[in-house]
C-alpha cells in the first residue's frame, strides 16, 4: 500500500495593517490596468496602429512582471493552482514587503 500525503494548501494571507492592504491594492491594480492604460495613452498620443502595439507589448510585459512575482511569492507546493490578481498581490505583499504573521 503506498501512503502518498498531500500536503494542505496554504490560505491566502490576511493583511492587517492598512500600509499593506493599501500596497497590496496599488500592487493589484498595476497588474490589472497597466496593459490597458498604456495602449489608451499611445492611442490618444500617437495612432491606433501604434496603441494595438502597445497593447500586445505591455500584455507580453505585465504577464512576465505577473509571473515573476507569482512565482517568487507563492510556496513552490501551491504553484499549480490558479491564483487571481488580488490573491497574488496579496501573497508578494505578505511576504516580501510586510513581514507580518498570519494570525
Amino acid at each position: 500500500m503506498q501512503e502518498e500525503f498531500i500536503e494542505q494548501i496554504e490560505p491566502t494571507p490576511t493583511l492587517h495593517s492598512k500600509k499593506c492592504r493599501f500596497t497590496a491594492l496599488a500592487l493589484r491594480l498595476f497588474v490589472q490596468y497597466t496593459t490597458i492604460f498604456s495602449a489608451l495613452a499611445s492611442w490618444y498620443l500617437y495612432d491606433y496602429f501604434i496603441a494595438l502595439l502597445a497593447l500586445v507589448l505591455a500584455f507580453i510585459i505585465m504577464g512576465i512582471i505577473r509571473s515573476k512575482i507569482r512565482n517568487t511569492a507563492i510556496p513552490f507546493s501551491q504553484r499549480e493552482y490558479q491564483y487571481s490578481d488580488r490573491e497574488i498581490a496579496e501573497w508578494y505583499t505578505a511576504k516580501m514587503l510586510c513581514y507580518e504573521e498570519s494570525a
